[in-house]
């Protein structure tokens, strides 16, 4: 059996070998590439989400629901689930601001699958599903469930889980705000003063 062999010793010492491993205040400022944004340790996880989104958006595609986003299917499955509610209502359930969901109601009302109306007061508006999102939710609905399933699927072949991951992280976060440890980093960093 062959003996495993040792990284080169000068990769190994060398910091800039793997720019992603360390932090840009860890990296010396020689191996800095010019453009920061060149590491990255959300861009993998982002364009992972938006690869398993496109590929949400390719089972409505091949079902066909036309004009269906995917990114619509969370507000249509509440509604329908609590009725019509106001855009503030709405927005606060799936944690989203007031303005996205504002946004994304005139979209999906374009689209035919919500209607506004008044509501109590003049500044208020209730959002409520058309006929056209009654016919189909259903169909959301078992999508929704088929990609969570999928997701715990998934999960269980990792050794760690993604879900698990979230949630340590929220912990980590409880005890030092994201905001706190950007803002520490940059003392450090004498570019900032």
């Amino acid at each position: 059996m062959p003996e495993p062999t040792e990284p080169p010793a000068d990769s190994a010492a060398d910091p800039a070998a793997d720019p992603v491993a360390d932090s840009p205040a860890e990296v010396p400022s020689r191996a800095r590439p010019a453009d920061p944004s060149e590491l990255s340790r959300w861009r993998p996880l982002r364009l992972l989400q938006a690869s398993m989104d496109e590929e949400i958006g390719r089972v409505y595609a091949e079902a066909p629901v036309e004009g269906l986003r995917p990114s619509f299917v969370l507000e249509l499955l509440r509604l329908h689930a609590r009725g019509p509610m106001t855009i503030t209502e709405l927005a606060e359930s799936v944690q989203h601001t007031h303005s996205a969901l504002s946004q994304k109601v005139a979209a999906m009302r374009r689209a035919g699958w919500v209607e506004t109306a008044p509501g109590e007061d003049a500044r208020s508006k209730k959002v409520a599903l058309t006929a056209k999102a009654r016919a189909v939710v259903g169909r959301l609905a078992a999508e929704w469930e088929a990609t969570e399933a999928a997701l715990a699927e998934l999960e269980a072949e990792l050794p760690y889980p993604l879900s698990q991951v979230v949630e340590d992280i929220e912990r980590a976060l409880t005890r030092r705000s994201f905001h706190d440890r950007i803002v520490g980093k940059l003392a450090e960093d004498p570019r900032w003063r």
